[in-house]
């Protein structure tokens, strides 16, 4: 009889060497220092919201400047745990609608649930590059280190890139 500690070792083994055969591209995560909106147009966005889709804080400001288009997201009436989209070009912009209303704050199970919803339409829309910042880790006080783990818990299995903006204020002179 093998111990525990073996099987799961042979198991962790046979992950690591199937996904090493395998030609098919596989889920990766990196960051960078820079400003999200300079991201490749071949890159879909994603950011968190409320549900009232205020967006009067944060990198939702930009959001809402950059790409308006405010009555085509509040038809499509997303809730707390929802996605809304954006069609831009050749990519997709993911409003994630974490919380009821803007002021309030989101919980990782809500932001799973955005992300299963964004992951479904992006395997439906064959989307494999996303940009994001780090979401729900600004103002809306979520911690990145749980977060990324709910990132790779959603699209772990997904062959696709996520490269996170890590905002860098302009220096002073």
């Amino acid at each position: 009889m093998y111990s525990p500690k073996l099987l799961e070792l042979r198991s962790a083994f046979r992950r690591a060497f199937v996904v090493g055969m395998s030609s098919k591209p596989q889920y990766t995560l990196s960051e960078v220092d820079g400003d999200l909106f300079s991201a490749p147009n071949t890159y879909s966005l994603a950011h968190c919201v409320g549900a009232d889709l205020a967006m009067g804080a944060g990198i939702a400001v930009q959001f809402k400047k950059v790409f308006g288009r405010l009555d085509e997201l509040q038809a499509q009436q997303a809730g707390s745990g929802d996605i809304a989209v954006l069609k831009d070009d050749q990519r997709y912009i993911y409003y994630l609608v974490t919380k009821p209303q803007s002021w309030g704050k989101p919980t990782y199970e809500s932001l799973q649930a955005s992300l299963e919803q964004m992951r479904e339409h992006m395997r439906k829309n064959n989307v494999d590059k996303l940009a994001i910042p780090k979401i729900g880790c600004g103002i809306d006080g979520l911690e990145w280190e749980k977060v990324s783990g709910v990132l790779e818990y959603v699209f772990g299995q997904e062959p696709l890139e996520i490269v996170v903006y890590n905002f860098v204020p302009p220096q002073g002179k």
